[in-house]
């Protein structure tokens, strides 16, 4: 969430930042009404309180009675006053980077380079999900028959291929200072509202589990964020470089279309996240790390892709700035997202009460970002599209050999 004072301070600003992203500015006018009502009745129950102590002390019986009466009132009246302030106050996007192009949605995104040749083909190349048949790796009609649309199974090389590059992508990060973890499946409620993952309306993302406060994460930022919250960490730790492991689960409601065939939307998959706790001053610098060690870990891969800067208008509710990295797929003939870096100041920091203190004493909010290193269904995808031989083999990238244990893999017979 914003800071307070900020919008109390700064409301045009505020409106300005908010609407570049496409949000109603009136969101700050209604929470500044209800934040200057909550004032008032606040100091109203101070001064009652006070009242109510200067009785006891007098051992005015009937009259503390009558004080006691109007204290309970005034609290639940603000119970109900705070709870529409903070819910207003959530719905309050972060304010977009200065650097991040303005624009009204992903059409007004931009494209910052393109690296890697694409496959020239001398046939008509297939896409992952005839591969995937051919080969014998993947099985969507079992997925479908066992947990529904949206499921699927990885059998024979497949596993060995989604373990392998979950394997790479955490070595690579090892070897890059990040902290390895293999994270729950399941978060509180606090943090996967505190991470921006809603379980309900539209764009509902997250399984909820009945009868508890409990549902299954969208990505292992929700359960890195949460290993601080509610913590204040010393200057000297930071930054906090995280590589997560886990499995994703997503509702993906009304994100259906002609590229959500296959594995490229799918309800359930794996993903290596990274994901940094920094000092404000240094966010700007780990956001472009992030996105280098991206960049550089699908090089290694030898998988053509384009960097692409989000604009305002694609940005979110949490990002103030963002780039993806789409790995071209022969499949659709078209790019793909198969990465994200994003930086969220002290956005998500605030919601989840993660401090840090400084060598002088003072204790400030952190800043959070988190990046893509691999979810392993969409460079399933890459890898057997780009590497496909005319005789319906798959090339596994040299980086990925070891890992796997062969240098291809065959149709089955």
């Amino acid at each position: 969430m914003l800071d307070i004072d900020l919008i109390r301070n700064n409301p045009e600003e505020v409106k300005q930042g908010i609407s570049k992203k496409g949000a109603n500015p009136k969101l700050v006018d209604d929470f500044l009404a209800l934040d200057k009502e909550w004032r008032e009745f606040t100091k109203e129950a101070d001064n009652l309180r006070e009242r109510q102590n200067e009785l006891s002390i007098q051992r005015n019986i009937e009259e503390g009675k009558k004080v006691k009466i109007q204290v309970q009132e005034i609290e639940t009246t603000l119970r109900k006053l705070e709870a529409s302030r903070q819910e207003t106050l959530s719905q309050i996007p972060n304010l977009p980077s200065d650097e991040a192009p303005v624009g009204k949605d992903e059409s007004e995104n931009v494209v910052l380079r393109e690296v890697g040749e694409r496959p020239k083909f001398d046939f008509e190349p297939k896409d992952h999900v005839n591969l995937g048949k051919t080969l014998d790796i993947l099985d969507f009609e079992s997925g479908s028959k066992v947990a529904g649309s949206g499921f699927y199974y990885l059998k024979n090389d497949g596993v060995l291929l989604e373990l392998a590059l979950a394997h790479y992508a955490l070595d690579f990060l090892s070897k890059n200072s990040f902290t390895p973890w293999l994270t729950p499946d399941l978060a509180r409620e606090k943090f996967y509202l505190g991470t921006g993952y809603l379980p309900r309306g539209e764009e509902a993302q997250t399984y909820t589990i009945e009868n508890s406060d409990l549902g299954l994460i969208a990505t292992a930022e929700v359960t890195l964020a949460g290993i601080h919250a509610d913590e204040i960490v010393d200057e000297s730790s930071l930054p906090k470089l995280y590589a997560g492991y886990s499995h994703c689960f997503r509702q993906e409601a009304g994100a259906y279309g002609k590229y959500s065939k296959g594995l490229y939307r799918v309800h359930q998959f794996t993903k290596v996240e990274m994901f940094a706790y920094t000092m404000p001053e240094d966010s700007l610098s780990v956001h472009e790390k992030l996105l280098e060690l991206e960049e550089k870990l699908w090089q290694d891969l030898g998988i053509p892709y384009r960097v692409v800067e989000m604009s305002t208008g694609d940005l979110g509710m949490m990002a103030a700035r963002k780039f993806d990295l789409e790995a071209w797929m022969p499949g659709r003939d078209d790019w793909g997202e198969v990465t994200s870096a994003s930086n969220t100041t002290d956005y998500q920091a605030r919601r989840l009460g993660i401090k840090f203190r400084r060598k002088n004493g003072e204790v400030e909010f952190v800043h959070t970002l988190n990046g893509t290193a691999l979810a392993t269904s969409r460079a399933i995808i890459a890898i057997l599209e780009n590497y496909q031989t005319k005789e319906g083999r798959v090339v596994i990238p040299e980086v990925l050999r070891d890992y796997v244990g062969k240098a291809e893999i065959e149709p089955r017979k």
